[in-house]
């Protein structure tokens, strides 16, 4: 393996190796589908402990919480006063 790269502790030196090899193989196009897949993951693996820790929370909460988490405290701020604003015309409406 090069010199450099970070191998997992439970991952033997051949398996990283094989890794590697595989991403080495990849097209571009095979590359962004496992980057884009395990993100996916990681994201919804977000989600879910978000809601084990808020139990009596709303979707819009925890997602709320999500974007906090992943993108800033501020435009969580700003996606709540948007959905407030919204909320507020739709039953003024």
């Amino acid at each position: 393996m090069p010199t450099g790269w970070a191998r997992s502790p439970d991952t033997t030196p051949e398996a990283a190796g094989v890794q590697i090899e595989m991403l080495r193989r990849a097209t571009v196009a095979q590359r962004f589908h496992l980057v884009r897949s395990l993100s996916q993951m990681a994201m919804e693996l977000a989600r879910r402990a978000l809601r084990r820790r808020m139990p009596g929370a709303s979707e819009t909460e925890v997602n709320l919480a999500f974007v906090a988490l992943w993108y800033g405290k501020d435009l969580a701020e700003e996606v709540r006063r948007y959905l407030a604003q919204r909320e507020e015309k739709c039953r003024t409406s």
